[in-house]
């Protein structure tokens, strides 16, 4: 039967990505009441290049003591894993091969709202090979529910993800991977998770470079502000970062920010979303200065931050 157009680029797009998705197992050791006993992951990863590395998410691979990765063709490697960061939950690994079938990388801040995508991996680990779900890119920019700068905005997803899946690839119907899958909100429906390409790249980039990703800190969480926002909270700022809490004895703290302060402004630069206040924060070096522009219930301020190195952030579970 042949297939429509639309079928066809979909089966294509499949047929493009699935060799180089590849399944990723890792066992660690912990330690019971009556012993020490193993347990498995089991997760998703993506083919970088043809000689061997691989990215997956850090919670994949996280306190492992072996990891395995299976290719659809039947061959399995022990990985090695070159790094990883908690806080974007990316991690690298390579394997001992050559001219394996890596995948082709799209451009995360290109994709569109409401365009289908496309969740492959090996959900509930199951026998048979990568599986498939489709659906729309429900949103772009996406904060982590329930934690506050440990993501850099992720893309919101209906299609199906589920234990298994992480890692694994998010692509659009070229078969060009915009993001790693990386979980699930268990009790509401249609909302996965997935880390954007880009942000990937430039973190598997340092961690080749470097061996881990150096990020700096000021030591404050909140939202962004929007003009719903503003006027429920009488904020007298149509946009910026809200400070909803300031980190005892942070830079933040001896700068003397508030709870409450808006933050319309980064070395001379506009802020109106997070993560134009991240890349202010991020460019500072070593014993470098941010000046923040902010607005104090209505009285405008400016405040001079020194970043520090960010301190560790807890990884979750949900293999």
């Amino acid at each position: 039967m042949a297939l429509s157009g639309f079928e066809g680029q979909v089966t294509g797009a499949v047929d493009k990505l699935s060799e180089s998705i590849v399944g990723v197992s890792s066992m660690r050791l912990e330690r019971r009441f009556f012993g020490i006993v193993p347990l498995e992951g089991q997760g998703s990863g993506i083919i970088l290049d043809r000689k061997g590395l691989i990215v997956t998410n850090n919670h994949v691979i996280d306190g492992a003591n072996q990891v395995h990765v299976s290719l659809k063709d039947g061959r399995t490697f022990t990985g090695e894993v070159v790094g990883s960061d908690e806080a974007t939950d990316v991690a690298v690994i390579r394997v001992d091969a050559s001219d394996l079938p890596a995948a082709e990388l799209g451009d995360s801040e290109a994709v569109k709202v409401g365009q289908f995508v496309l969740a492959i991996g090996n959900a509930l680990a199951l026998p048979g090979g990568p599986t498939v779900s489709m659906g729309v890119l429900s949103a772009k920019g996406r904060p982590l529910p329930g934690s506050d700068f440990i993501f850099e905005g992720l893309l919101q997803t209906d299609a199906a993800v589920n234990p298994g899946n992480s890692g694994g690839p998010l692509a659009d119907l070229d078969g060009r991977i915009i993001g790693i899958t990386t979980l699930m909100i268990p009790y509401a429906q249609g909302m996965g998770f997935a880390i954007p390409i880009n942000t990937v790249k430039r973190i598997a980039q340092e961690i080749l470079q470097n061996g881990r990703v150096s990020r700096r800190w000021i030591g404050i969480s909140g939202i962004d502000v929007s003009p719903q926002l503003a006027r429920r909270y009488d904020l007298q700022a149509e946009s910026g970062f809200l400070v909803a809490e300031v980190v005892p004895r942070s830079p933040a703290e001896h700068a003397g920010l508030r709870n409450g302060d808006v933050i319309v402004g980064a070395d001379g630069s506009e802020v109106k979303h997070t993560k134009e206040l991240l890349l202010a924060v991020s460019k500072a070096g070593a014993g470098g200065k941010v000046k923040l522009d902010i607005n104090r219930m209505g009285r405008k301020g400016s405040v001079e931050v020194a970043p520090a190195e960010a301190p560790p952030v807890q990884s979750f579970g949900g293999r």
